[in-house]
């Protein structure tokens, strides 16, 4: 049986193909066919003919290359298919060599091929790479010998047993070699070069595939591969050498032309890998006695002309004994050898540069002078001298090809891989243009530090590895099982405001409104709320960031515990969330609530915390200084803001916050602590399993003689009604850019047109989810954005509120983003919601406000908020009842005398560069 190799391409090592891109389609670029398509068989026809190569086409889509040469008493027959391990699917791995072992094993017409070859004195085999599997025999010129080799070629093209029987022995015999190349640290470090460079594309897989793939494969998998691309429409078949044209032509019409076209169409595939974005590094450390450095830059297709540039390039730093590279540490002794190699042809691969480093020798300081040599390069153009000679061996490589008859067959399989066999002509005439200006603009543009990936192999007698062992089942990890008892059910709780209202017993405790709402949870569940406030508009000016640090760093430490103390303290009262809203459980709020009121009394704020706080913070806000949606978010609130810098609620810019956070002390902190917290006026609710009694004695023990030194007195909020504006920021580099659009609005809760308008914002894009009419148009029919979307907000006592709507989209797509918004909205203004839209609003809203009633969280903030707007759950009944009531024309009115676009900002943050170069040429 012959060996079958895996190899990265079909091409001598001598030969170092530039490749340059067809400019000018499915024109005919070459010589005109021959006379000799008068006497073709019928159905074939003859298409182009290039330095004594033609091309003919059979009606089943088989395209044959013939090839005739009598200066040699030779023969070959070459078959390509155009599938390689690229179009392997998850799972398959390898798929495309074991399918070309498989090729060998026979069909039921010659079931002994490899006998047959013997028989014949054949020279054969077969080899895999990324885009195309080839099969080739070689013989002595002999009817007899051609007639077979291209009646079995066709015979196993379709009717190839793939049988189970032969997976099950060949499979093992394409284990061994991937174990073999497992030996090989060149081979080992390649396959790894190869996953850490791509993220997503087939490239990133090597041929040979992953052991548990190649082991595991399903016979139903791999015939379905087989038929999908063993097929004459798929294949270029060529035969080269001394042979009668006319037999040869009939011949392979008597054996392929019966293969009747597929009917399937093959897969088209789509995955484009993403732009590099940074150097990337690895080490592999296996037992070996060399050491290797592989250095990789991501580079285009072979059709590319930069493939030219890079491949001149390679050869002229790591050629021997000329290469740069060579001379520069090789001659020198700091490696032993220097190499280059390629990944990838007929879509974008990998241009690599190497070295071999002696056991013991720094492979880190050969990598360095590596990298070097190829910066040196980048500064130093090729010499003419240097260019002509590249010129020269590979039109040397080229002609010595093209002069044996027994070479082109299998080299063509490249050719014919990247889409058409007569590219190998223009490569050859193209490397003659090649100039040092395009090797060096392609040297600079390709051989740059975030382009490439660096892979480094280390001998190492005992690696430390950790094998990952395979779990159990399902069942095995189950079988002696044993369920808990479960806790007491928790009770049947009516979620209607009323009900909440007439459960809730409301007190005081101290300075403290207190709401408590008794009830059986499952698990004895209880939540807790606590708002407190205290100062007033000119005893909190200056101090936002202050207060900010101050409440971020009051479970840092107090005078009895550390911050992981407290983090202790937490879990073991079965505490989750924060210290002023937090769920426990029954048996734990008494203590809970001691443990929060200890903590917000004695804070200590230790240094160190705050030191972790402030970095913290400040490396935050500087990655946030170029990011599109904080951008928008800190503009517009600029724009906004009716409040003097300082005020406690005026917003800042991105620099106001930095200075601010960097000039805070410690001492400040701790003199807000002591000046402000404490119970000047504040709101603890409590909703879940527990002692009314008992928990009405622990929030007094807690907090009852805690009073602030600062008292609150409400500021009241005041509304812009700023000009409107239009405002772009620039944000290199970002794939995502962001839309907003905003103006505000003189409106309060309790107003008659709320109710209207928050409907009206829920059916728009405020809470329809997808179905809203943003979503509907601007992701589902268009599929510009993952999420856009509005917001209605109307004040709770001053009548101070705003209307906006927001979205994300590629910067390409954010101008039709925009259109898409502006024209819904002026949509919606003229003609306005229907019924039909309205009745799924009531529905969702009011469904989505009885949800809200179910958590027990959500209520217990909700009582804080009405006990600081001295109201009750009827309240929320009575909005419902409003939304309920409403009428479509009412919610169209609304929105009309509302929402006016003409007075909307609009803030735009995005790649502009991306966003020109997607937009159509004028």
């Amino acid at each position: 049986m012959p060996t079958h190799s895996v190899r990265q391409s079909g091409i001598s090592v001598s030969l170092k193909p530039v490749l340059r891109a067809l400019v000018l389609g499915g024109a005919i670029l070459f010589t005109a066919p021959a006379a000799f398509s008068d006497t073709l068989p019928k159905g074939i026809t003859q298409v182009t003919s290039v330095e004594g190569i033609t091309e003919y086409r059979l009606p089943n889509g088989l395209r044959v290359l013939l090839m005739p040469d009598a200066t040699k008493p030779t023969v070959t027959v070459n078959v390509t298919y155009l599938v390689g391990s690229r179009q392997e699917n998850y799972g398959e791995t390898g798929m495309a060599h074991l399918l070309e072992h498989m090729m060998f094993k026979g069909t039921p017409k010659n079931p002994k091929i490899t006998e047959e070859f013997n028989k014949r004195g054949m020279r054969m085999n077969g080899t895999t790479s990324l885009d195309r599997t080839n099969y080739y025999e070689l013989f002595q010129a002999d009817d007899s010998n051609l007639e077979w080799a291209l009646s079995m070629e066709a015979d196993r093209m379709v009717n190839s047993n793939i049988a189970r029987k032969d997976l099950d022995t060949e499979m093992t015999v394409v284990r061994n070699e991937y174990e073999r190349g497992e030996n090989s640290p060149g081979s080992v470090l390649m396959k790894r070069m190869q996953s850490v460079a791509y993220d997503w594309h087939n490239y990133g897989n090597s041929t040979i595939g992953n052991r548990s793939d190649i082991e595991n494969v399903k016979i139903e998998n791999l015939q379905a591969f087989y038929h999908q691309y063993y097929q004459p429409d798929n294949a270029v078949l060529l035969v080269a050498g001394k042979f009668d044209q006319t037999k040869v032509l009939q011949w392979i019409n008597n054996s392929f032309g019966k293969i009747p076209k597929p009917k399937r169409s093959l897969p088209v595939f789509w995955t484009v890998e993403p732009t590099q974005d940074g150097e990337r590094s690895f080490m592999v450390r296996r037992a070996g006695d060399i050491q290797i450095v592989m250095i990789a830059y991501k580079v285009p297709a072979n059709l590319h002309t930069d493939r030219d540039a890079m491949s001149f390039a390679s050869d002229i730093l790591t050629n021997a004994p000329h290469g740069r590279l060579h001379k520069q540490l090789v001659e020198t002794g700091k490696v032993v050898q220097v190499f280059a190699t390629e990944v990838g042809r007929v879509e974008p691969g990998l241009v690599i540069i190497g070295a071999a480093v002696k056991k013991g020798d720094s492979v880190d300081a050969a990598k360095d002078a590596l990298l070097a040599g190829i910066e040196d390069f980048k500064n130093n153009p090729p010499s003419k001298e240097e260019i002509d000679r590249v010129k020269r061996d590979n039109a040397n490589s080229f002609e010595k090809m093209l002069n044996n008859h027994e070479s082109i067959g299998i080299s063509m399989s490249e050719y014919i891989a990247m889409g058409d066999w007569r590219y190998l002509f223009k490569d050859r005439d193209d490397a003659d243009k090649m100039t040092s200006e395009e090797v060096a603009a392609a040297v600079k543009h390709y051989m740059v530090r975030d382009n490439r990936t660096v892979g480094m192999f280390i001998p190492e007698d005992k690696p430390q590895r950790a094998e990952v062992p395979a779990a159990p089942g399902i069942a095995e990890v189950m079988k002696d099982f044993k369920p808990k008892a479960a806790k007491l059910e928790g009770e049947a709780f009516d979620p209607a405001p009323a009900n909440i209202d007439k459960r809730t017993e409301i007190s005081q405790i101290g300075n403290l409104q207190v709401a408590l709402l008794p009830k059986k949870n499952r698990g004895e569940t209880v939540n807790v709320s606590i708002s407190l406030h205290w100062g007033d508009e000119k005893s909190l000016f200056g101090k936002s960031t202050v207060s900010g640090m101050a409440s971020s760093l009051l479970a840092a430490g107090t005078s009895k515990y550390s911050r992981a103390d407290i983090d202790d303290q937490m879990s073991k009262l079965k505490m989750s969330g924060g210290l002023f809203s937090y769920q426990t459980t029954k048996e734990n709020l008494a203590a809970s609530l001691a443990l929060v009121a200890h903590v917000m009394r004695d804070a200590t704020y230790p240094e160190s915390e705050f030191t972790q706080l402030r970095d913290q913070t400040l490396v935050g806000l500087e990655a946030s200084r170029n990011e599109p949606g904080a951008i928008v978010g800190r503009e517009m609130a600029q724009y906004f803001n009716v409040y003097p810098q300082g005020d406690f609620r005026a917003p800042k810019t991105l620099d106001q916050s930095l200075a601010d956070v960097r000039s805070v002390k410690l001492d400040d902190i701790k003199a807000f602590h002591n000046d402000f917290y404490g119970v000047s006026k504040g709101e603890l609710s409590i909703v879940g399993d527990m002692d009314v009694t008992a928990t009405k004695a622990a929030i007094n023990s807690a907090f009852g003689d805690w009073a602030s030194k600062a008292p609150y007195t409400r500021m009241v909020s005041q509304r812009a009604d700023p000009a409107p504006v239009r405002k772009t920021f620039n944000t290199p580099d970002k794939e995502s850019g962001v839309y907003a659009s905003a103006m505000t609005l003189s409106l309060r809760e309790d107003d008659e047109a709320f109710a209207a308008l928050r409907v009206a914002n829920y059916i728009f894009g405020g809470g329809a989810g997808l179905n809203s009419r943003l979503m509907e148009r601007i992701r589902q029919k268009e599929g510009l954005s993952y999420g856009v979307g509005s917001n209605l907000s109307a004040g709770e006592i001053d009548p101070v509120g705003s209307f906006s709507i927001s979205g994300t989209a590629a910067p390409q797509n954010l101008a039709r983003v925009e259109v898409a918004i502006k024209e819904e909205l002026a949509r919606a203004l003229k003609d306005g919601f229907t019924a039909d839209e309205l009745a799924k609003a009531k529905s969702g809203l009011l469904q989505q406000r009885v949800q809200s009633r179910t958590n027990d969280g959500s209520v217990a903030g909700g009582w804080n908020s009405n006990l600081f707007l001295k109201r009750s759950w009827a309240w929320s009944q009575a909005m419902d009842n409003k939304i309920k009531a409403l009428t479509v024309e009412q919610v169209n009115e609304a929105f009309r005398r509302y929402i006016d676009p003409a007075k909307m900002s609009v803030f735009i943050a995005y790649d502009e560069a991306k966003a020109k170069a997607a937009a159509p040429s004028k």
